[in-house]
C-alpha cells in the first residue's frame, strides 16, 4: 500500500473565535491510501492544545510502514490526529474492498440522520445576541465561553434564541468556584450541558461538587486510558475522532464509557464534510451531536454530508466509507 498526506486549506465563513483566539480558515491534513486498485482516505485537524502541528503530525504519518493494518495501527501511533487520518483512511479502504459500507464492516446499523450543535463565536454580548437571532431556528445551539464577563453573553444568547437548546463549552475557562457561582443562573437559562469548564489537570476540583447541570469532559477525555481518571468529576464525555487516534478507538471508548455510566457527546474540530463523516456513525443516539464543523467553512469538500432540519445525514459512499 502507499500512504500520501497533504495539507488542505479551507476557508471558514466567518471569523471562529474561541477562549484560546481566533481564526478564519481550517488547516487540514488529508491522508490517501491506495492498493492500487483502491484508495481509502482521512482527515484529520492537528491541534496545538495538543503538542500537534500540521509537521509533526505529517512526519508521524510518512514514518509508517506501507504493510499497514488497522490493528497494527493502534501500537504504531499514540491517540491523536495523525493516527485518526490514517485510521480512517483504512476503514474507508476497507469498505471499498469488500462493497460495503463501513457501518456494516464495524457490525453497526444502518445509521440515520442525527440533530448537531451549531456552534456560536466567541463575541460581545451585542454581537452573540444577534449570532443567536440569526440561528433561533437551529433546536441545539453551543456557545463558546470561558472569560470572566460570561454571564452577559449567555443571557444575550438567551434573549437571542429564547427556544433553542443550550449547552456551553468554557474550554477550560473557569474555576471550580465560577462554575459554582454560575450555575444557578446556568439552569435558570435552560443550559443543558456545560463542557470542559475547568482545565484538565486541575478538574479533580469537579469531585465531590454539586453539578446541577450536567458537566462533560472534552479535553480530560482522550480515548480509553482516560476513563479512570474521569471518576466522580464528569457526568458526559465527549468523544472526538481527533483525540480518541480514530473510529477503532473511539468505538470502543463509547462502549466502554456507556458501560461505566457516561452520557455520550460526539463532538469535532473545525474540519471538512471528510472528517466529520465516520464521527457520524459515533453519534448515533448519542445524548449531544456536535458535528458543526462543515457549517463553519465557506468551502467543502466535492461531495459534503447534507444537514438539514433533520440533522446531519450519513456520508454518501462516494465521500467516506
Amino acid at each position: 500500500m502507499h500512504i500520501k498526506v497533504s495539507r488542505d486549506v479551507f476557508r471558514l465563513a466567518q471569523v471562529f473565535t474561541i477562549s484560546r483566539g481566533s481564526r478564519t480558515e481550517a488547516n487540514v491534513l488529508t491522508v490517501r491510501i491506495t492498493d492500487g486498485q483502491h484508495e481509502g482516505w482521512g482527515e484529520c485537524v492537528p491541534y496545538a492544545r495538543y503538542d500537534e502541528t500540521l509537521e509533526s503530525v505529517t512526519a508521524e504519518i510518512e514514518g509508517l510502514p506501507d504493510d499497514l493494518t488497522r490493528a497494527a495501527l493502534q501500537d504504531l501511533l499514540p491517540a491523536g490526529a495523525a493516527r485518526n487520518a490514517v485510521d480512517c483512511a483504512l476503514w474507508d479502504l476497507e469498505a471499498k474492498r469488500a462493497g460495503k459500507r463501513a457501518w456494516e464492516l464495524a457490525g453497526l446499523p444502518a445509521p440515520g440522520p442525527e440533530i448537531t450543535a451549531y456552534t456560536l463565536s466567541l463575541d460581545s454580548p451585542g454581537k452573540m445576541q444577534a449570532q443567536a437571532a440569526e440561528n433561533a431556528y437551529r433546536p441545539l445551539l453551543k456557545i463558546k465561553l470561558g472569560t470572566p464577563d460570561d454571564m452577559p453573553r449567555l443571557e444575550a444568547v438567551r434573549a437571542g434564541a429564547p427556544n433553542a437548546k443550550i449547552i456551553v463549552d468554557a474550554n477550560e475557562g473557569w474555576s471550580a468556584e465560577v462554575y459554582a457561582d454560575l450555575a444557578p443562573h446556568l439552569v435558570r437559562l435552560g443550559v443543558a450541558l456545560v463542557e470542559q469548564p475547568l482545565p484538565a489537570g486541575e478538574d479533580d476540583a469537579l469531585i465531590g461538587l454539586d453539578r446541577p447541570v450536567p458537566v462533560c469532559a472534552d479535553e480530560s477525555c482522550h480515548d480509553r486510558a482516560s476513563l479512570p481518571k474521569l471518576k466522580d468529576k464528569y457526568d458526559v464525555i465527549n468523544i472526538k475522532l481527533d483525540k480518541a487516534g480514530g473510529l477503532t478507538e473511539a468505538l470502543a471508548l463509547r462502549s466502554e464509557g456507556l458501560a461505566q455510566g457516561y452520557d455520550i457527546m460526539i463532538g469535532c474540530m473545525v474540519g471538512s464534510s471528510l472528517a466529520m463523516a465516520p464521527a457520524v456513525l459515533l453519534a448515533q443516539g448519542a445524548m449531544v451531536t456536535d458535528l458543526d464543523g462543515p457549517l463553519l467553512l465557506g468551502e467543502d469538500r466535492d461531495v459534503p454530508l447534507q444537514f438539514d432540519a433533520a440533522g446531519v445525514h450519513p456520508s454518501n459512499a462516494a465521500l467516506w466509507g
